[in-house]
C-alpha cells in the first residue's frame, strides 16, 4: 500500500487507542489494511451507542453515495437497539458480536472489498462525554487488478466516508443530548 499520511490512516485516534485490543482483531488474522477513526462526541455515552444501533438501517455517510439517495433517518427508530448476531448492519456488513452499550463488531466478505471487520466503540470521556473509535481492518479479495485497486484506495476512501458518518452521529446524538436534562 501507498505510505498514506498518519492521519489517512489514523485519523482522529489516539496511540493509547491503537494500541489496544479490539473485538475485529480476532476476525481478520493478517490485514493488509488496519484503520482506525476516532472523535468526541459531548453527548451521553448510551445515547452514543443508541446512534450506533442506527448504523442497522443507514450508513450515515453520504446518503446518495451510500444510501440509494435515500437520507438516513434523523430521528431514532424504535428496536433497533435490540442487536442479535446476524442482523445486517449498513446493507453490507453483519453483526458479529456486540456488548451492549459500548461496542458492535460487523463483519463483510465479498469480492471487491475482500474481508473488512469493524469494531465501533463508545467509552465515557471527561465530564460523562463519549469518546467513539473505530477500528476496521482489510484483507483483501483474492489478486486481481479491481482487488489491488481497491486496496490502495481504501485508507483515503473510507477515510473520507467514515470520517462523514461519525461527524453526523456525534451531530445527532449531540443534538439529542442538549434537548435532555443531562
Amino acid at each position: 500500500m501507498p505510505g498514506w499520511p498518519g492521519f489517512v490512516e489514523n485519523w482522529g485516534s489516539t496511540a493509547s487507542e491503537r494500541s489496544e485490543p479490539f473485538p475485529c482483531d480476532r476476525l481478520v488474522s493478517a490485514p493488509d489494511a488496519v484503520l482506525y477513526r476516532a472523535v468526541d462526541v459531548r453527548a451521553r455515552p448510551e445515547t452514543v451507542f443508541r446512534w450506533l444501533c442506527q448504523l442497522r438501517v443507514a450508513p450515515y455517510s453520504y446518503d446518495l453515495l451510500d444510501n440509494g439517495a435515500r437520507r438516513s433517518p434523523q430521528a431514532l427508530t424504535p428496536g433497533l437497539e435490540q442487536l442479535r448476531a446476524g442482523q445486517r448492519v449498513m446493507r453490507i456488513f453483519r453483526l458479529v458480536e456486540f456488548e451492549a452499550g459500548s461496542s458492535i463488531t460487523i463483519l463483510s466478505e465479498g469480492r471487491l472489498f475482500g474481508r473488512v471487520a469493524c469494531t465501533y466503540r463508545v467509552a465515557e470521556s471527561a465530564g460523562g462525554n463519549a469518546r467513539l473509535v473505530v477500528k476496521l481492518l482489510a484483507a483483501r479479495a483474492p489478486r486481481s487488478i479491481a482487488a489491488r485497486a481497491t486496496a490502495i484506495m481504501l485508507p483515503p476512501g473510507d477515510l473520507v466516508m467514515m470520517r462523514r458518518q461519525l461527524l453526523n452521529l456525534k451531530r445527532l446524538a449531540e443534538e439529542q443530548d442538549a434537548g435532555s436534562d443531562r
